[in-house]
């Protein structure tokens, strides 16, 4: 039984110190996605259909936020029982493009504001008989030399 930390969604984000989230840059016309772009350019001016993996900024500024009171339907996992409420930012890069991701364990909405500058972290999202599974999540950046709530 291998009990490595595996990405839940493979390819969308690096691991380690400083992870970034993993684009693309439409060959043609340079406009830059997230997903991964893999079939044609979101530009709808655009008949691109070849694509450059690109990190991405690991900060960004946040755009709006929000929480989910309600536990979304499967293939989520819930990470307690009974279900626990999460916040979401929506996170402008400074490349211009917005990303919507949750917001990292221990921070709610209390804790965002709009503008707030994020960091991009990588925590667990679940555990099972295969080993650990990690998603990115934006974790606010604090006056604190540790960055973290205790």
């Amino acid at each position: 039984m291998s009990t490595a930390a595996t990405p839940a969604i493979e390819g969308w984000f690096t691991t380690g110190a400083e992870p970034r989230l993993i684009g693309t840059k439409c060959t043609t016309c340079g406009n830059l996605s997230f997903p991964r772009a893999t079939t044609f350019c979101p530009n709808p001016a655009c008949a691109g259909t070849e694509f450059a993996d690109t990190e991405l900024s690991r900060t960004g500024t946040v755009w709006s936020y929000t929480d989910a009171q309600y536990q979304p339907p499967a293939p989520y996992i819930p990470a307690a029982d009974p279900y626990e409420p999460f916040a979401l930012a929506a996170v402008e890069l400074p490349e211009g493009i917005v990303v919507l991701g949750q917001v990292a364990d221990g921070y709610g909405v209390d804790d965002l504001t709009v503008g707030a500058e994020v960091e991009l972290v990588v925590e667990t999202l679940y555990t099972d008989e295969t080993g650990e599974r990690t998603i990115w999540r934006w974790k606010p950046v604090t006056a604190d030399s540790e960055g973290s709530k205790a």
